[in-house]
């Protein structure tokens, strides 16, 4: 017998069936650990076989290959050998010394469906297409066994539950990393002589890597169909998953976990997950911040962070007292999900909360990192890069599938339901503020004041001017994008946004599978966000699964069949940078 151990998180993996009807036996670390469902840590004892599945599954998850499920091939004596048509409910196993049903181990005391029933017994019997289940009967399965609410009552002592985490943690993080290895090409090669509004290098480069063999252009020529057929879809192009997805929440870059500690002494360091894609990759911190209302002042803040202590001093003179309070109430710390007072925590020490500046630095963003609330279960809540606030005047639509419609409701759902994942019943425990309704208009007013950065190489329409003397390469990508390559179908001058959401059905280049516990499955209709200063904004795409703009021009030019050439894809990039 071998003796391994992991970690499972809010829902219970088929893995971890897989062991159980296998022969498994587990040591629960302490009494909390029998509650299934609570991040759970087991040690198991299973025979040499059962390893090397175990093993080979764990591959599987790694590779996003999630097909087919292999039973072990165990062999068992007949007499112990569960037959179609028996009661699966009645095997028994011993826990902790004592005789319990296998079923109830699984899905605790209820009726389990037949899904359930067949996974059981085929993974009994050793039967592979017995134990064949689709994702659609494996995300029923872990729904069932899961809840949509959070744990209330936290019975396991903080420091208990603190230490558990932190040692789970150095092998989430190696899992995940070995994932962005294998997905892309992470060195700094920055572009010459292309910078941020305040000086940072922008990164250039398809960094999403092809199978072996595979070119850009070869994979451009293919049809959704075969793509799909033969496995080809970039792993790149696939949904990113949350450093550790079981856990979620939000997670801060580390030069904003450094500054806030020093300006404001308050934590935002989580002890069970850190922000995972290297700084080259990320907006500029802190920064800078327009006014549409003081053009002249350029960066109002002349490189500083925004926070309690500075901003009256910043924006004094500069604001009216009404949009003072707004950004005051901006930059105060209430109790969110994973960052308060209670010991229902994510941090070594109590703390105030989160601001929304922490994320929406400076009215930009960071990169900081969530999962979407409107989810359940857990491998399908998306992967969430914080979004700029620049240019919300010239939007409509708020939330990256919600149809709110107003920045004072969006300045309201956040408080109410961003900051403790969609759980009303956690956020009470938590303290949530509720702002009023003259609290939040004046956080709207501060909030629309905020502009898109400059674009001298712009018109008042939002295109190349002809008096700045635009290269040929940036005026081709402006055709490009307006004609062949139809970007500005749904994001059209001047803040290249239609405010409207569309369903890139990307499901026709890969079957769903479960990658790293985010499931890829369709993702329905999405916000179009405006392009006006993208090249302050990376990653891109909704979860920043695209790290540089010539990967989303790769992405686009695959998922609608463009077939642009080298030339036309450098082009549109050059024209983009403009913006």
């Amino acid at each position: 017998m071998e003796k391994v151990k992991f970690v499972i998180g809010n829902l219970l993996g088929m893995l971890t069936i897989g062991c159980i009807l296998t022969g498994g036996t587990f040591a629960h670390e302490s009494e909390k650990d029998k509650e299934l469902g609570q991040g759970i840590i087991f040690d198991i004892e299973m025979t040499s076989d059962v390893v090397e599945t175990f093993k080979k599954e764990m591959k599987d998850i790694k590779e996003g290959i999630r097909g087919k499920e292999t039973a072990p091939s165990q062999k068992e004596e007949p007499e112990k050998k569960i037959m179609e048509g028996q009661n699966v409910e009645s095997e028994k196993m011993m826990m902790d010394g004592k005789q319990v049903s296998k079923k109830e181990v699984m899905f605790g005391k209820r009726e389990i469906s037949e899904a359930e029933k067949q996974l059981m017994i085929g993974l009994k019997e050793g039967n592979e297409e017995k134990s064949r289940i689709t994702p659609v009967q494996r995300m029923e399965i872990e729904k069932r066994m899961g809840t949509s609410f959070l744990p209330i009552a936290i019975k396991e002592p903080f420091e208990m539950m603190m230490e558990k985490m932190k040692a789970a943690k150095p092998e989430a993080a190696k899992l995940h990393n070995a994932l962005l290895e294998e997905r892309y090409d992470l060195s700094n090669k920055a572009a010459q002589g292309v910078k941020m509004s305040r000086g940072k290098p922008v990164q250039e480069g398809v960094r999403v890597k092809l199978a072996g063999g595979m070119t850009w252009e070869k994979l451009g020529m293919m049809s959704s169909e075969d793509i799909e057929k033969k496995g080809l879809f970039p792993q790149g192009f696939m949904p990113l998953s949350h450093p550790n997805h079981a856990i979620g929440g939000m997670v801060f870059i580390k030069p904003e976990i450094d500054e806030i500690k020093k300006l404001e002494d308050r934590d935002l360091n989580r002890f069970d997950v850190d922000f995972d894609l290297p700084d080259h990759f990320l907006p500029e911190f802190p920064p800078p911040l327009f006014l549409t209302t003081r053009p002249d002042l350029g960066d109002v803040t002349q490189g500083k962070l925004v926070n309690i202590k500075n901003f009256s001093d910043i924006f004094k003179g500069i604001l009216n007292p009404k949009q003072l309070e707004g950004l005051r109430l901006l930059v105060t710390p209430f109790p969110q999900q994973e960052f308060n007072q209670t010991d229902d925590r994510r941090t070594e020490h109590a703390t105030l909360g989160v601001a929304c500046l922490d994320c929406h630095v400076n009215g930009h963003t960071n990169g900081t990192i969530e999962l979407l609330q409107d989810l359940r279960p857990q491998p399908f809540r998306k992967r969430l890069d914080t979004p700029t606030m620049r240019g919300v005047y010239a939007q409509q639509l708020f939330g990256l599938q919600r149809s709110i419609q107003t920045i004072e409701d969006f300045s309201e759902f956040e408080q109410r339901t961003a900051y403790f994942d969609g759980d009303h019943v956690t956020a009470a425990k938590k303290g949530v503020f509720q702002p009023d309704r003259l609290q939040v208009e004046a956080m709207a007013e501060f909030q629309r004041m905020l502009d898109f950065p400059p674009a001298p190489m712009l018109d008042a329409y939002g295109m190349l001017d002809p008096k700045q003397n635009p290269t040929e390469s940036e005026t081709r990508g402006q055709a490009l994008f307006f004609g062949k390559a139809k970007c500005g179908v749904c994001h059209p001058a001047p803040a290249h946004t239609d405010n409207k959401r569309h369903d890139l059905k990307l499901e026709r280049f890969y079957e769903p599978c479960l990658i790293n516990g985010v499931m890829a499955a369709p993702e329905g209709p999405v916000k179009t966000f405006p392009l006006r200063g993208i090249k302050d904004s990376p990653p891109y795409f909704h979860d920043g699964r695209l790290l540089t703009l010539d990967d989303a021009v790769e992405f686009f030019n695959l998922i609608f069949e463009l077939k642009l050439t080298e030339e036309e894809k450098k082009d549109l990039v050059a024209f983009m940078l403009r913006l």
